[in-house]
């Protein structure tokens, strides 16, 4: 039996192929997928990893095997299999191991509507029969056979951004993107084609080895050729992709980076303004203070959640909510199937600042209110002792309040922070904000000197 517990992860399938996983493997799976959801077709799509291609194929013929015709669209990145899940209502699989290193490959599922398969919406099933049938053998084939067909979404999915973006009254503006030889090198020409911007590409060449840097830019390692080329192009701004290109990360006209919560909180406040001023914006609980302060300043209702796309998500169905926003960069939009999308996200960022003549670095200082830690991981040998030691430091004091939504968050009137534990390493991750440098220097140090003692 295939152990899949290092495999098969919250919300996807991930692993070293062809150590953890195979083309034997990815077959099964495709047969689990149909099992599952039930569904009579699928859309598959993949990125430009070297192993990516014969996965793919490989799932579709385990999700044909049982009956199910499959759509393959290809080369794409995650948010334009969204698309397809979407726009044709089927149930989707997407090969990608995002940012991860090139040894890596995965699969991102999701129900039609692009609603999101995790551990507790059909991942956990999925792996039983997989587990199952990689020891007794594959599962009878249906009577008969799925079909496997092509089909290109690229100009169709390109079309639908545009529609729910007004770029064409902008002023030009000069865009360095970093694609960082991911999916964004075949996305951002078709997407950008027509429109008032003269685009700088950097590392467009879609190359799954990851020749020039990780396609991380969270990493601040992975923007320095970004920053570096946006201050000698004398560019309006730069944007970087990930791997897949569901993730967006912004740097100003100095290259300086722009903090995911404030083009949460910019987005959110047009995103309000697109629905009459009202509206329900989900942020998760390590975005900045700024963003909840930013939706009610815009008539709008600010709801926190834990930390993670299949919470965002459930939230956004269970709320009814028009976007949502996570420090991770990953942004959420009621018009693109309540699914993530770095490109809209990043078209949002264009209009705003085509549609006004300051630079970005004025535009979205009204949306950095504070001071951030960023994320700082520790590794502990005990989460669950140096999670109670934190808690023991802090609580009893009558000048913060106290919540275990995800993690634990201990909130002052000055400052906040959040620990909570990895679920896959033995780390604590801990985001601290304050209203000035000094202040959350110190609340971080005190916080990292009890977890780490």
């Amino acid at each position: 039996m295939a152990d899949l517990s290092q495999l098969v992860k919250a919300y996807d399938v991930r692993g070293v192929v062809p150590d953890q996983w195979d083309e034997t493997l990815a077959e099964l799976f495709g047969a689990a997928f149909v099992q599952v959801t039930g569904a009579s077709a699928i859309v598959t799509g993949h990125d430009m990893r070297p192993t990516s291609p014969s996965l793919s194929r490989a799932f579709a013929r385990g999700a044909a095997a049982l009956g199910a015709d499959v759509t393959e669209i290809g080369l794409c990145s995650t948010d334009q299999l969204y698309y397809a899940s979407g726009a044709l209502d089927l149930p989707g699989a997407m090969f990608t191991a995002s940012h991860n290193p090139a040894q890596y490959n995965g699969i991102k599922m999701c129900r039609a509507g692009a609603a999101p398969v995790g551990q507790d919406t059909g991942l956990a099933e999925i792996r039983e029969l997989v587990e199952r049938w990689s020891e007794t053998g594959a599962p009878a084939s249906a009577a008969a056979t799925g079909t496997i067909t092509a089909r290109d979404t690229l100009e169709d999915y390109a079309a639908h951004l545009l529609s729910l973006v007004d770029l064409t009254s902008i002023r030009p503006l000069k865009v360095v993107v970093d694609a960082g030889n991911g999916m964004g090198g075949h996305t951002v020409p078709t997407v950008f084609a027509g429109l008032p911007l003269d685009t700088v590409p950097m590392y467009f060449e879609l190359d799954g080895t990851f020749p020039n840097h990780e396609a991380n830019p969270l990493d601040p390692a992975n923007i320095v050729d970004l920053q570096k080329r946006v201050r000698e192009e004398g560019a309006d701004l730069g944007i970087a992709f990930d791997g897949d290109a569901d993730r967006c990360f912004v740097v100003d006209e100095h290259g300086d980076p722009v903090s995911p919560s404030a083009v949460t909180a910019l987005v959110a406040a047009r995103e309000l303004a697109r629905n009459g001023g009202e509206g329900v914006i989900i942020h998760n609980l390590i975005t900045s203070w700024s963003v909840p302060e930013v939706v009610e300043e815009n008539g709008g209702t600010p709801v926190r959640t834990r930390v993670g796309h299949s919470f965002i998500k459930a939230e956004m169905a269970r709320t009814g909510a028009i976007f949502g926003g996570e420090h991770s960069a990953h942004y959420y939009f009621k018009d693109f199937w309540n699914a993530d999308t770095g490109m809209l996200a990043a078209l949002h960022v264009l209009a705003a600042l085509g549609g006004q003549e300051g630079p970005l670095s004025s535009l979205v200082a009204q949306y950095s209110r504070y001071v951030g830690s960023g994320e700082i991981n520790s590794t502990v040998a005990d989460q669950a002792d140096r999670l109670a030691a934190v808690r023991a430091a802090y609580e009893g004091r009558e000048d913060v309040r106290l919540d275990e939504l995800d993690g634990l968050t201990i909130a002052a009137p000055d400052w906040w922070f959040n620990v909570r534990p990895s679920n896959t390493e033995p780390l604590l991750r801990l985001n601290a904000e304050a209203r000035d440098e000094a202040t959350m220097a110190k609340v971080r140090d005190e916080v990292l000197a009890v977890i780490r003692a």
